[in-house]
């Protein structure tokens, strides 16, 4: 099979969904750009935060555990976090008010550095990613990678989506969704692999005028096994 058009692509996800209207309440809407660069510094390391702890996690526990995480990292402040020093960070991975996990409490302190490394090179860390062209949203995953900590896979988009802004997800749906259509051949996390996905992505977009999160959204809603009514389409796999 080959990938299919953005109308054939609506109509069947309206048929599984129960029409237009229910279908359109299923989709995710992204923050504007003005919206993201107002967005504080700390909100970014917090969903980061957020995030690396649900990555292979039940989410509902870490929500649920998420206000003594604020506490406990002083609602992730940038320059409070980056003068914190290791034992105390050691200390705070110990606390049983939140989830006890060494190595991903160390992100926080990798990830406000990351976001204070930006801020050095280009004023901000919220305007960096307001700017960066959703045309090449893979780029950003690919940065969040290599310069922040446990952001691969999954949990860079995730986080990217939570707080506003435009991406596609490689869930389970639409990567078998990606593969079925041969828009991908080999794996989803090679540079080809999401280069080819990107493009499509890229195409569907300028066909529909959409949004990459409402795109995914229906791609997901258009296949895979999820015809009962439901905003949980999207899973994330572990980074």
């Amino acid at each position: 099979m080959q990938a299919e058009s953005y109308q054939t692509l609506y109509q069947r996800a309206c048929e599984r969904k129960g029409g237009e209207q229910a279908l359109e309440g299923l989709l995710p809407k992204s923050l504007p750009q003005k919206a993201l660069t107002q967005l504080g510094e700390d909100r970014y390391l917090a969903e980061f935060t957020r995030k690396v702890f649900q990555s292979g996690f039940v989410w509902r526990v870490v929500d649920n555990k998420w206000p003594a995480f604020e506490e406990l990292f002083w609602h992730f402040d940038i320059e409070k976090l980056l003068m914190m020093p290791d034992d105390m960070l050691e200390r705070k991975a110990a606390d049983p008010r939140i989830i006890r996990h060494l190595k991903k409490v160390w992100s926080i302190r990798d990830n406000a550095i990351m976001i204070s490394d930006v801020q050095r090179q280009h004023g901000s860390f919220a305007t960096f990613i307001a700017d960066w062209p959703t045309d090449n949203i893979i780029g950003l995953w690919q940065y969040l990678k290599k310069h922040g900590s446990r952001l691969g896979g999954n949990t860079g988009p995730y986080a990217l989506r939570a707080l506003g802004k435009d991406t596609f997800i490689l869930s389970r749906d639409v990567e078998g969704y990606l593969r079925a259509h041969k828009v991908i051949d080999g794996s989803a996390s090679t540079k080809r692999s999401q280069q080819q996905i990107q493009a499509f992505f890229n195409q569907l977009q300028e066909d529909s005028g959409r949004s990459l999160s409402e795109l995914s959204r229906l791609v997901a809603l258009s296949t895979g096994d999820n015809r009962i009514q439901t905003t949980q389409t999207e899973e994330p796999a572990p980074a």
